[in-house]
């Protein structure tokens, strides 16, 4: 049993920590496809890029299994993600953003993304904080406007 604690008391003690929460959820007022049709069309008025729009109820129907409604969409900005990639290269696992547009079990609808926070930890990306400022910024504001 000692010696049970003492490998867990190692585990706990030297797994790395982060100071943020990997996701940054927002409720939404409207229903997914609203939601997800907003985000949408906010992205594109800020002129970045949407590079997909995954409706994982639709494919989960296709091979008939039920799912809530969620969509996950990929969207972001080439300029920003190349200024992160050059100060950590392993940031583009990450990258382009995404955004989850769901249903919970209660019917609730929310809308979630990467908190940069955590992704400046989990990279350690140095030198780039102007541009973290700026998507962390960016990505609060869609997602107020698509979920008010």
């Amino acid at each position: 049993m000692k010696s049970l604690l003492t490998i867990f008391s190692l585990l706990i003690f030297t797994m790395p920590t982060f100071a943020h929460d990997h996701l940054i959820t927002v409720e939404s007022q409207h229903s997914v496809q609203d939601t997800a049709d907003k985000f949408v069309q906010l992205v594109e008025n800020k002129g970045l890029r949407l590079f997909a729009r995954i409706d994982h109820s639709k494919n989960a129907a296709g091979v008939d299994l039920e799912l809530r409604p969620t969509e996950v969409i990929l969207f972001g900005n080439p300029n920003a993600g190349t200024l992160l990639m050059q100060c950590a290269a392993t940031v583009a696992i990450d990258l382009p953003q995404k955004a989850l547009v769901w249903e919970d079990a209660d019917g609730t609808v929310k809308l979630a993304y990467s908190n940069p926070a955590f992704m400046k930890e989990l990279h350690a990306i140095e030198g780039c904080d102007p541009v973290l400022e700026k998507i962390t910024g960016l990505l609060a504001s869609l997602a107020a406007a698509a979920t008010e």
